[in-house]
């Protein structure tokens, strides 16, 4: 399973729904969600259906699913991996801070490495209490991808791994990103402001370990990321240090192939994942 850990070419976790979720998480989440006959379900942030084909599989029954993303072309997508699984669940463009449900309309809400990438945290969390019912569950799951982990044999590494942190903060600022990078361990916290009654907090590792060089293709993903983000860049001291920052890249993978068996690249970040259930 490839998993998208690859601090070089992004700030948060990419792909995490399609590329990180196996059995085994499917059982966490039908564990704490608890999708019996007769209850409605929220997936906050669905992507392309990941969550609700997984779901499928355990052969559920007389469970509502319901899933919202804030892209509707997103939105689409998972419709149409629904239908292509005989997957019935309902699919809708919305805004997790201000989801379109009244009341405790839901027995559980979930949502998985969504809350990232929100400004407004606090708001999303208080509407995933909102639309559920009182006793009912509610799950997030999330990273912190301020204490990612990074290792690599190579010093040039070493050196992209810091041009990729002073890059990526560059392009949040210059658009504006007021989200939080480590939100993953900040939810009990906010849970419990919001009336979610903490039951569980349970933590996921997401690790890449690549002995021996990386493909051809991974330096060319790698520095495809860094070259569309300078393309749209204003700044003109930003394009130059992505310029920089591809060049670094270039060192490091003549390196990597230079070192041949030997090299060595560790990535390591941990999801948190925390359930509560809706006051009383």
């Amino acid at each position: 399973m490839t998993r998208d850990v690859d601090v070089l070419t992004a700030p948060t976790l990419k792909h995490l729904r399609d590329r990180w979720w196996d059995d085994s998480f499917t059982g966490f989440v039908r564990d704490t969600v608890q999708p019996k006959a007769g209850r409605r379900i929220l997936d906050v942030g669905c992507g392309t259906g990941t969550a609700e084909v997984k779901l499928s599989r355990l052969q559920l029954t007389q469970v509502t699913l319901v899933a919202v993303d804030l892209l509707a072309d997103r939105a689409r997508e998972a419709l149409a991996a629904a239908r292509s699984h005989n997957i019935r669940a309902r699919f809708a463009a919305a805004d997790a801070c201000a989801l379109p449900f009244s009341d405790a309309s839901f027995d559980s809400a979930f949502c998985v490495a969504v809350l990232q990438h929100i400004g407004d945290v606090p708001g999303a969390v208080r509407e995933l209490a909102r639309v559920t019912r009182p006793g009912g569950r509610i799950v997030a799951v999330e990273p912190d991808n301020a204490a990612r982990y990074f290792y690599s044999s190579s010093g040039v590494g070493m050196r992209a791994y810091e041009l990729a942190g002073q890059f990526f903060a560059s392009v949040a600022r210059e658009r504006g990103d007021s989200s939080d990078p480590a939100v993953g361990p900040k939810l009990p916290t906010l849970f419990a402001k919001s009336g979610i009654e903490l039951l569980d907090v349970q933590l996921f590792p997401v690790s890449r370990a690549q002995l021996g060089p990386p493909s051809n293709a991974v330096w060319e993903s790698r520095k495809l990321a860094v070259q569309q983000a300078v393309e749209k860049a204003g700044d003109t001291g930003l394009r130059r240090l992505g310029q920089d920052y591809v060049k670094v890249l270039d060192q490091y993978a003549q390196d990597a192939k230079a070192a041949g068996a030997a090299f060595v690249e560790i990535q390591n970040t941990m999801l948190f994942a925390t359930v509560g259930q809706r006051a009383q």
